[in-house]
């Protein structure tokens, strides 16, 4: 049986296709929202990190699928609410090959996740982001993939379309469970 071909992310590459870009400098009208990405992953949003997403916005990693700007916002202040503290050992914006509209921004970052601040971290992941803007300047569709790979989803058949489900209701879940934020 021959080994399966590496399947494209959010990027629309494969993963060491993605792996390979270079660092490019942020544009102006990027900054905003990547202070905003660098606040929610480091634990610490604040009253205005999730301003820069658009009512109608989604985000989804490997572990949830969060539909609306409040959903979205439960889905990292309940990170926040999990781990004492997280760093960004690495954050690199990417190039857009050619292939990627401009609308667009592919972000490498390593997360370190610690449980209790005064010791190692738990864990750190490697994760590309695909952030989609609209025209102005918020996030539309913002796709965490871990070691760049993309989620299984309900295009793989019966066992994507039960992990889809599944990320579904866990991000109901929390934002059930985490309602409004002490920033607002």
């Amino acid at each position: 049986m021959a080994p399966s071909e590496p399947r494209t992310n959010a990027s629309g590459l494969k993963p060491f296709e993605t792996k390979g870009l270079p660092e490019r400098q942020a544009q102006t009208h990027e900054l905003k929202i990547i202070q905003s990405i660098k606040e929610m992953y480091s634990c610490s949003p604040t009253a205005t990190t999730f301003d820069v997403y658009a009512n109608n916005s989604q985000f989804e990693d490997p572990i949830g699928i969060a539909k609306g700007r409040d959903s979205i916002r439960a889905q990292f202040i309940g990170l926040a609410k999990i781990f004492d503290k997280a760093e960004i050992p690495k954050f690199r914006v990417l190039e857009n090959p050619a292939s990627v509209p401009d609308n667009v921004i592919l972000i490498d970052q390593d997360v370190s996740y610690y449980r209790d601040s005064t010791k190692e971290p738990i864990k750190t992941l490697n994760s590309l982001l695909t952030i989609a803007t609209n025209d102005q300047n918020q996030i539309l569709h913002h796709t965490e993939e871990w070691n760049y790979e993309k989620s299984v989803s309900s295009e793989d058949g019966f066992f994507g379309m039960l992990n889809e489900q599944r990320k579904k209701l866990t991000a109901t879940l929390t934002h059930v469970a985490v309602g409004k934020d002490k920033t607002e």
